[in-house]
């Protein structure tokens, strides 16, 4: 299921595959990722593709942990909190980035059109044009992804033999110490796990920003402006390069991830 495509886009991107030439299609090898790699526009889209997986992936794990400290002791109402912190996720993604997209861009007169369309003009102006868009689609994931996280933390939590946290309470009595060095080791499978699954589904958030921007590209990150080359243009060997560009460095962020919070066990001496 996943071994075809992904052969046939790495192949696709060492060719000028494209239903709109003369020609048949030719061999180019590297040309396509040459061709990115020396265009201004790609090192624009994979900096605001960059900025944007880096900064919701800290605003989700922050929150998420937040959650997950808060639901992993009983108190009353605790059940309407974790509903109200799981919803965001449960919810269907297209309802919920329509519903987004028409409470940012109203398209409607409403009592908060005016206000909504001043804010959009006032952050756009100091910030620069797309500012409004990067910071609608920020809003957006971190909005879904934090539950999520929050979710998957808490059972990360609730794994841990409650023992451990009894003797942490014994040996120390500031919260923060404990915190830091009790839970959040106890919790680095799961902190790993958190953060590889925001890191790929922001680097891959293709659907979200085309519908939150309305298929413009205000907000160019490698998903859309790929779209845009293979489905726009017909230039699908250049746009099958584009969207593996970011491949390696992804993987990189990756490797290093896991030796950080699962380092691989020493021999003992």
């Amino acid at each position: 299921m996943l071994a075809y495509p992904l052969a046939w886009e790495v192949w696709t991107s060492l060719t000028s595959l494209s239903p709109l030439q003369a020609g048949a299609t030719t061999f180019v090898g590297l040309d396509n990722y040459r061709h990115h790699l020396t265009d201004r526009q790609f090192w624009i889209a994979a900096t605001v593709t960059v900025v944007h997986a880096v900064v919701t992936t800290v605003a989700k794990l922050a929150l998420g942990l937040g959650f997950a400290l808060l639901l992993a002791r009983p108190f009353r109402g605790r059940a309407l909190v974790f509903l109200a912190v799981f919803l965001p996720w449960a919810y269907p993604a297209s309802v919920s980035v329509i519903g987004w997209y028409w409470t940012l861009s109203p398209p409607i007169t409403t009592a908060y059109s005016v206000f909504m369309g001043t804010l959009k003009y006032a952050v756009d102006q100091a910030l620069g044009t797309g500012a409004w868009a990067f910071l609608s689609v920020t809003l957006f994931n971190i909005w879904r992804g934090s539950s999520f996280l929050g979710v998957l933390l808490l059972a990360g939590i609730n794994a841990v033999p409650p023992e451990l946290f009894e003797y942490a309470t014994l040996e120390s009595r500031s919260a923060w110490q404990r915190f830091w060095m009790v839970t959040v080791p106890l919790l680095r499978p799961f902190l790993a796990l958190g953060v590889f699954l925001s890191l790929t589904t922001a680097f891959a958030d293709l659907a979200n920003v085309w519908m939150l921007t309305a298929g413009r590209i205000v907000f160019p990150i490698i998903g859309t402006q790929a779209y845009w080359l293979a489905i726009q243009t017909g230039q699908f060997g250049p746009a099958s390069a584009l969207s593996l560009l970011l491949v390696p460095f992804l993987l990189a962020a990756l490797l290093v991830l896991f030796r950080l919070f699962d380092p691989p066990d020493r021999e003992a001496v």
